[in-house]
C-alpha cells in the first residue's frame, strides 16, 4: 500500500472549537469547526470522509479549497503562513457502519429505540468533522451538540457538561475543554440513557451507563471494578487519573469489545453490563475489559504512540495491565490463570505459523491497521512479551520505570524506544537490546534439552506447526530456570553446560526452564529429562502441569511427537481439580478428535474416555453450586458439563433435561453458571420445531448478551435441515442477529459438520455483503481465520484455496489467507500421518 502522507506536516493543531447540529430522523448533521493551529505550507490538507465541505473561513474571508475522496482530505489554498483559525462548515450522514457517528438500535417494550455514538479510532474521526487526524496531531477541544432532543434523554461526552443552565434556551449541549489528545479519542454519546456515579477517594467521578431496556443493578458491579482499578493504577503508575470523569458506556452494537475513548469508554453490552443472573467467568471477563480500557487512559491517552506501527504497544500494555490490576484488587480469583488458559495458547499457535507478522510492524497506512493487528499476536503475544520483561526487570523497578515514562512524555508521543529507554535507565538493564529480537522478528523459539554424556545441552530453534521455511532466528531467552547454575538468559543457538551430574546433584526435582510459563517460548526435554517431568507431573503445582501438557500439545501438532503420545499424559491428570489443568486437558481432547470419524467405533472408545476422564468432577460438583464453593468450582463444573456433552453422557444429559423443565421456557431464569450446558444438552437430545422455535424467540428479545451467545451456540448444534435453513435466512436480518455478533454464528456453524457444508456456501455465496457489512470492521478478516481453524481435509483445502487465492491481492485478507492456507495443509498433513496411531491408542482404552 502507497505510504500515507502526514498531514500535520502540513499543518499543526492546537484547538477545535466544533459544534454538531444532529437529525436522527433524517440520519444527517450539520456543523462547523474552528481549528486554530499553525500552518506550515501554502497547502494544507485536512481529512474527511464522505462529508460535504461548504465552505473555508479565514478571518471571515473565504478560501478556495477542493476535495479528493481518494486521499480522504480537503485541501486548502492559504494566504499567509503561521497561526491562524481555519473555520470550517460542513454535514453529513449518519451511518450503520459502526464507525464514525452511528446508531445502536434496542426495543423496549416492542419500540425499536436508538443511541447515537461515536467510534473514531482508528482514523474514523474524519467521517464526522474535518480534522489532523492522526495520532500525532494532538490537541484540545471545545465539543458541542444539538440534536432532535426527547424527555428523559442525555449527551455524554469526553468531558463534563458546562453551561447546562444555557442548555434549557438553546438546546444545546456543551462540553468543558478537553486535555490535549489526539482525534480518534474523541467521542459522544446521546439518547434515553441512565446511569450511576460514584467518586474514587481522589474525587474523579465514576459512572457507568447503559440503555433503559437494563435495569439499574446491572451496572454496580462494573462501578465497583472502574473505581478500584483506577485507585489500583494511581498508585502502581504514580501518576493521577488526568481529567474529571471516567464514563463507562454500554452500547447496543459495537464492532469490537471496547473503545478507551478518554474519560467516555464506549463497550459492547456483554462486556460492562453485569446481572444477578451471571457467572464467575463472565464477571471476570467484564472486570478484565474495563481494567484493559482503564490502562488505556494512561498508556495510549496521557502518552499515544506517534504513528499507528506503535499501536501494538498500546494494547499489549493493557492487556498485561488489566492482569496485574484485577489480581491485585481480587487476589481470589487467580486471574493470572485465565491468561495462561486463553492468550497463551492463542498466541503460541498462532505464532508457530510460518508467515504470521511480527508483533512491530510497519504501518504505511491506518487502513492497514485491521490487516496487521492479529490479536493473537498483538494482544496475546504482545501481552506475554510484556509479563516476559515486567518479570525479568522486576515489578518494583517496571513500576517505576512506567512513572518515569509518563511523567516525561505525558500528553505527548512516543515511540516504543521511549519505553524501553525509561524502563532501562531505571533498572540498569539493557531493555531494548533484550525486546529486540522478540518484537522485529516473528515467531518463537522451542528450546531442546537433553543430556549427553555429562553434558547438559540446550539448543534453540524457531518452532513451527506446517511448512516452513527456517531462517535461522536467535532470541534472547529468559531461561527461568528452577536449578542453579544455568545463565538467566540464552542467546546463541547452542549452549552446553558440563558436569550436568555435578549440576543434578546440587538441585532437588526435575530440570524445568521456563517456570510460571511467563517467557513466549516452549521447551522439549528430551530422554531422563523427560521422563523426570513425567514421573513428577502428579505433583507440580497447576501452572507446571497446565505448561507441560500445553507443551506437549504443540509438539505433537508439529509433528515432533505423536498424538497418541498425549493420551498417557491425561489419564494422570483424571482427579484434577485445578481449572488450568482441566483447560489444558480439554484442549488436547478437542484436537484429538480431528482424528476420530463421527458415529464409528473410536468414537465410542473416546467418549466413554472422556467421560471417565470427567467423571469424578462432575460426581463431586454436579449442576448445583454448593455453600462456600469458590469461583474456580463453578468454572471447572462449566469446563466438565461441556465435555459431558461433547461425549453424549447420557446421565448427566438427563439430568440436564430435568432443570430444563423445572424452568418451563424462561431461559433467562436458568442459573447463567450451568445455563449453557442445559440449552445445549437440549438441543442435542431434543431438538424440535417447538424448541428451536423457544431460542429463537428469545434471541433477539433477550437483554442478557450472555444468554444471546449461548443460544447461538445451542442452535447451531442443530442436525434438522429445516432448523438449518431457519438459521442461515436469519443471518442477513439485522433485527435478529446484529452484524457484531454475526461471526460468533459462523465460526459455530463451521464446527459443527451436519451444517459446515451450508454455512461455508452461505458464506462464498454472500462473500460480498459480508465484505459491505463488516468490512471496515476488525472482525471481518476472522471470516478469513474462522474456515482455517476448522477445515481437516483435502476437499477443504482446495475449496479454501479456489475461493481466496484470487483475493491475495486484497491486503485486508491476504496474510490471512497465506496462513489459512498453511494451517489447514498442516493440519491435513497431521491427520493423514498420526491418524493410525490416535486410532490405535483409542481402541486400545
Amino acid at each position: 500500500m502507497t505510504k500515507v502522507e502526514r498531514l500535520i506536516e502540513r499543518f499543526i493543531p492546537e484547538h477545535y472549537n466544533l459544534f454538531l447540529d444532529i437529525d436522527r430522523k433524517a440520519k444527517t448533521f450539520t456543523g462547523n469547526v474552528a481549528i486554530t493551529g499553525e500552518a506550515l505550507k501554502e497547502t494544507v490538507s485536512l481529512h474527511q470522509k464522505d462529508l460535504s465541505i461548504h465552505s473555508v473561513l479565514l478571518d471571515n474571508t473565504a478560501l478556495s479549497f477542493s476535495v479528493d475522496e481518494e486521499r480522504e482530505v480537503v485541501d486548502i489554498d492559504l494566504p499567509e503562513l503561521g497561526n491562524m483559525t481555519l473555520v470550517i462548515e460542513f454535514s453529513g450522514n449518519i451511518t450503520d457502519n459502526m464507525t464514525g457517528m452511528y446508531p445502536s438500535y434496542y426495543t423496549v417494550d416492542g419500540v425499536k429505540k436508538e443511541i447515537i455514538s461515536t467510534q473514531f479510532e482508528s482514523h474514523f474521526a474524519r467521517e464526522v468533522f474535518p480534522s489532523i487526524d492522526e495520532p500525532e496531531a494532538k490537541a484540545t477541544f471545545d465539543l458541542s451538540l444539538k440534536f432532535d432532543q426527547k424527555e428523559g434523554e442525555i449527551a455524554l461526552a469526553n468531558m463534563p457538561e458546562v453551561h447546562s443552565e444555557r442548555r434549557q434556551e438553546t438546546g444545546v449541549w456543551t462540553f468543558d475543554t478537553t486535555p490535549r489528545m489526539s482525534s480518534y479519542l474523541l467521542a459522544f454519546a446521546f439518547g434515553e440513557l441512565h446511569g450511576k456515579l460514584s467518586k474514587t477517594k481522589n474525587g474523579t467521578e465514576i459512572g457507568v451507563f447503559a440503555t433503559v431496556a437494563h435495569k439499574a443493578s446491572s451496572l454496580d458491579f462494573a462501578l465497583d471494578i472502574a473505581e478500584r482499578v483506577i485507585e489500583f493504577y494511581e498508585d502502581y503508575f504514580g501518576v493521577p487519573y488526568p481529567i474529571p470523569q471516567c464514563y463507562h458506556v454500554a452500547l447496543p452494537d459495537f464492532s469490537s469489545g471496547a473503545m478507551e475513548n478518554w474519560g467516555l469508554i464506549t463497550y459492547r453490552e456483554i462486556y460492562l453490563l453485569v446481572d444477578e443472573n451471571s457467572t464467575a467467568l463472565s464477571r471476570q471477563t467484564v472486570a478484565l475489559v474495563i481494567a484493559h480500557e482503564i490502562a488505556h487512559q494512561w498508556f495510549g491517552n496521557l502518552v499515544t504512540m506517534k504513528w499507528w506501527d506503535d499501536l501494538w504497544l498500546n494494547e499489549s500494555f493493557a492487556n498485561m495491565m488489566e492482569y496485574v490490576s484485577v489480581d491485585a484488587i481480587e487476589p481470589s480469583w487467580k486471574i493470572f490463570e485465565d491468561f495462561q488458559t486463553t492468550g497463551v495458547p492463542a498466541a503460541l499457535e498462532r505464532d508457530a505459523i510460518d508467515g504470521v507478522q511480527s508483533v512491530h510492524v510497519e504501518v504505511s497506512h491506518p487502513d492497514e491497521i485491521n490487516t496487521l493487528f492479529d490479536a493473537a499476536i498483538v494482544y496475546a503475544k504482545g501481552s506475554r512479551l510484556m509479563h516476559m520483561l515486567r518479570r525479568w526487570l522486576g515489578d518494583q523497578d517496571f513500576a517505576a520505570g512506567l512513572n518515569h515514562y509518563f511523567k516525561e512524555h505525558q500528553y505527548g508521543n512516543t515511540i516504543g524506544l521511549d519505553l524501553w529507554n525509561a524502563l532501562g535507565q531505571v533498572s540498569g538493564k539493557d531493555v531494548a537490546g533484550f525486546m529486540d529480537s522478540w518484537l522485529e522478528q516473528p515467531g518463537y523459539p522451542v528450546v531442546t534439552a537433553k543430556v549427553e554424556g555429562d553434558t547438559l545441552i540446550l539448543t534453540q530453534k524457531q518452532f513451527f506447526i506446517g511448512e516452513h521455511e527456517d531462517k535461522g532466528r536467535l532470541w534472547h531467552i529468559p531461561l527461568n530456570s528452577n536449578w542453579e547454575g544455568l545463565p538467566d538468559v540464552m542467546t546463541q543457538a547452542v549452549l552446553e553446560i558440563p558436569n550436568y551430574s555435578q549440576l543434578k546433584d546440587q538441585n532437588t526435582g526435575a530440570l524445568r526452564l521456563n517456570t510460571g510459563n511467563t517467557a513466549h517460548y516452549i521447551t522439549n526435554y528430551e530422554g531422563e529429562l523427560l521422563d523426570a517431568v513425567i514421573a513428577e507431573l502428579p505433583d507440580l503445582d497447576a501452572t507446571s502441569k497446565l505448561q507441560a501438557v500445553q507443551e506437549r500439545r504443540l509438539l505433537a501438532q508439529a509433528q515432533i511427537i505423536s498424538y497418541a503420545s498425549l493420551l498417557p499424559i491425561l489419564e494422570p491428570l483424571k482427579d484434577e481439580s485445578a481449572y488450568m489443568v482441566m483447560a489444558a486437558m480439554q484442549s488436547v481432547i478437542a484436537d484429538l478428535r480431528l482424528f476420530i470419524e463421527e458415529k464409528s467405533e473410536e468414537e465410542d472408545h473416546f467418549n466413554q474416555f472422556v467421560r471417565e476422564l470427567f467423571h469424578a468432577q462432575y460426581e463431586r460438583l454436579g449442576f448445583e453450586k454448593k455453600a462456600g464453593e469458590s469461583d474456580e468450582d463453578e468454572k471447572v463444573r462449566q469446563l466438565v458439563l461441556s465435555n459431558l456433552v461433547t461425549a453424549n453422557d447420557k446421565n448427566m444429559m438427563a439430568k440436564a433435561s430435568e432443570i430444563f423443565a423445572q424452568y418451563d421456557g424462561n431461559l433467562d431464569s436458568i442459573p447463567a453458571s450451568v445455563r449453557l450446558s442445559i440449552l445445549s444438552s437440549q438441543m442435542k437430545m431434543h431438538e424440535t420445531p417447538e424448541l428451536v422455535d423457544l431460542y429463537l424467540s428469545t434471541y433477539p428479545t433477550t437483554r442478557d448478551a450472555n444468554l444471546r451467545d449461548e443460544l447461538a451456540i445451542a442452535l447451531s448444534l442443530t442436525q434438522s435441515e429445516e432448523t438449518l435453513e431457519r438459521l442461515v435466512a436469519a443471518l442477513k436480518d439485522k433485527d435478529v442477529i446484529k452484524p457484531q455478533d454475526l461471526f460468533l454464528w459462523y465460526m459455530r456453524l463451521l464446527r459443527n459438520s451436519f451444517s459446515q457444508e451450508q454455512i461455508w456456501t452461505w458464506s462464498r455465496e454472500n462473500w460480498d455483503w459480508i465484505k459491505k457489512a463488516l468490512g471496515g470492521d476488525m472482525s471481518f478478516d476472522s471470516f478469513v481465520i474462522a474456515p482455517a481453524r476448522v477445515f481437516k481435509t483435502a476437499q477443504r483445502l482446495d475449496e479454501y484455496k479456489a475461493f481466496f487465492e484470487p483475493q491475495l491481492g486484497d491486503l485486508a485478507i491476504s496474510r490471512n489467507i497465506s496462513m489459512g492456507i498453511s494451517q489447514i495443509k498442516a493440519r491435513v498433513d497431521l491427520i493423514e500421518k498420526d491418524k493410525p496411531a490416535v486410532v490405535a491408542a483409542l481402541l486400545a482404552l
